[in-house]
């Protein structure tokens, strides 16, 4: 590994610790709740992803790993977060620089409430222009919810066959475990983010007071 690498890499985890801490600081990812990663370089595939168990408000760069295409740990202490293959299908389905995941309460909330509808449906907020190639608020952005499972693998097929089906989606929701984004950049990743957290709140609190059925 090139020294040229490996600051890549070092900035790469420092700048995805600066967006973990803003998303403890909002309630997206407290605990050690949430993963986050980059890519390094993609001939050969190497990813930068937070070690499991880490506190999301404290990250410090030695606390991420660098992993091959098979998740396979090639540099740093520590052991990958266990949903690495699910980010590694992401840069393979999306050519996705960066991966997100928060577990905000209303990612959370609304993936459980709306299991059967398959997704939720979200249009008619400017804030949607926020995403990457939306231009309009009339945009009608369809967010899958995928059923969460302790089978990574079969988690991972099922994403790659969601991805699939939804090549438009700028996201999925996990039942019960929150919000995956990403972006051609760490700075994309974490403004959408940003976006589809504050319109998962907005589509929950709606729901909420106007008593619609969920």
């Amino acid at each position: 590994m090139t020294q040229a690498i490996k600051d890549h890499a070092i900035e790469l985890a420092s700048s995805l610790a600066e967006a973990a801490g803003g998303f403890y600081q909002r309630g997206w990812a407290v605990g050690t709740s949430g993963n986050f990663s980059a890519v390094v370089c993609s001939e050969p595939l190497r990813l930068v992803i937070t070690a499991s168990g880490m506190d999301k408000g404290r990250l410090t760069t030695d606390q991420f790993v660098q992993v091959d295409d098979a998740g396979k740990v090639i540099a740093g202490a520590g052991r990958p977060s266990d949903e690495t293959k699910l980010h590694l299908t992401i840069v393979r389905q999306r050519q996705a620089q960066s991966i997100l995941h928060t577990h905000s309460i209303w990612s959370t909330v609304l993936s459980d409430l709306l299991i059967n509808d398959g997704g939720v449906e979200i249009t008619g907020y400017e804030m949607l222009k926020g995403l990457a190639g939306v231009r309009t608020h009339e945009h009608q952005e369809w967010l899958p919810i995928l059923d969460n499972s302790q089978d990574m693998d079969e988690l991972a097929r099922k994403l790659e066959e969601l991805l699939h089906r939804r090549p438009d989606a700028h996201g999925f929701l996990l039942r019960g475990h929150g919000l995956y984004t990403w972006g051609q950049s760490v700075s994309e990743a974490r403004r959408h983010v940003e976006i589809l957290e504050f319109l998962l709140e907005v589509v929950g609190r709606v729901r909420f007071a106007t008593g619609t059925r969920a």
